[in-house]
């Protein structure tokens, strides 16, 4: 099966707002939006060289090698690329080859990684090579690209983001059907103020340490392309590192 997406133009709103939409993300701000991403992850990188080293060393002493978490995800046109992480959990299997769930596998290292949202910090490099913004919705799974609806899907016109309009509106704690109405309006709305008041409310979610996991899971249940409206299963024990 072929993973790329194949992005939908219908769209809710009248076809003179999408335009404008359009409009206002082409051209100049968008340029203005490339260098800040660029200059700020570059500047991160360096000025945080400290933390990211220091992080480093407390996952190869609780997690051993590798000490970065690689995985293959969906980037704008649903393109993919590989995103970085600090790895914060076991192997998915026990040494008898049973399962794990994330709880299991999110080691107290790891926990204390991901409320301070250090795991991140190696997706500045992704902002630098151009596969993500500092702002956009995050990137998912590969594997939910065929389980989108015509308007989920429309998260994907845009670069995904380390933090994004849904991350400051209830991050992991929403379920991914309100993060999906989010994305998307964010998508609808995007402009550089946007982006700045995007920028500023994460700094705040940081320092509150809120919406850090869903409800009853250690981080994300698995999208199974099931909305509440349509009657929604029960979620997947493991969700997204």
């Amino acid at each position: 099966m072929n993973c790329q997406l194949k992005l939908q133009t219908k769209n809710p709103r009248t076809a003179r707002d999408r335009l404008e939409v359009l409009v206002e993300q082409t051209g100049w701000r968008r340029d203005v939006k490339r260098a800040f991403d660029v200059l700020t992850a570059s500047s991160g990188l360096l000025l945080l060289s400290p933390v990211i080293g220091l992080t480093a060393l407390a996952v190869r002493a609780a997690l051993g090698k590798p000490i970065l978490f690689k995985q293959e995800r969906p980037g704008k046109g649903g393109r993919a690329f590989t995103v970085l992480k600090f790895r914060t959990m076991r192997s998915a299997q026990s040494a008898g080859g049973r399962p794990l769930s994330d709880a299991e596998r999110l080691t107290t290292a790891g926990r204390w990684i991901r409320s301070l949202s250090l795991d991140e910090l190696p997706q500045l490099w992704n902002v630098v090579r151009g596969d993500m913004s500092l702002v956009g919705p995050r990137p998912l799974l590969m594997k939910y690209l065929p389980l989108y609806d015509e308007f989920q899907a429309r998260r994907h016109e845009v670069l995904p983001g380390i933090t994004g309009w849904a991350q400051v509106n209830g991050r992991n704690a929403v379920t991914h059907e309100q993060r999906f109405v989010l994305d998307v309006w964010y998508v609808d709305n995007w402009s550089l103020a946007l982006d700045a008041r995007v920028l500023w409310k994460t700094a705040y979610t940081l320092v509150r340490r809120s919406g850090i996991a869903s409800p009853n899971h250690a981080t994300m249940p698995e999208f199974t392309g099931y909305s509440s409206a349509r009657g929604s299963d029960e979620p997947a024990a493991n969700g997204i590192d």
